[in-house]
């Protein structure tokens, strides 16, 4: 359940509730009585499971990526777009275009 951040206009108290997100908000202070405004807070979660950390499926595939195109192509240079899409017609001015 969301915890939600109060504030009242009397006495300045500043609280938390946890409340359903089908609850209506509050009106009233606990302490005096007096109105109460919901305050918008820095809201938290937590990513439970796998493939959520470093360590993780993640971080695998970039390093299999990364090493696949750094074996293809030398040191410095990078392939032509009609090299990696196998289609010469769509790079004119590439020097393999006329093969």
């Amino acid at each position: 359940m969301p915890i939600y951040e109060y504030r009242c206009s009397s006495c300045k108290d500043e609280f938390e509730v946890t409340q359903k997100i089908t609850d209506s908000p509050l009106k009233e202070c606990p302490k005096c009585r007096g109105a109460v405004e919901k305050l918008i807070s820095h809201s938290s979660f937590v990513l439970k499971g796998s493939g959520w950390y470093q360590t993780d499926y993640g971080n695998k595939r970039s390093d299999k990526k990364s090493e696949s195109s750094s074996e293809s192509a030398p040191a410095g240079e990078s392939k032509p777009a009609c090299a990696e899409s196998g289609s010469k017609a769509s790079c004119a001015s590439c020097p393999s275009a006329g093969d």
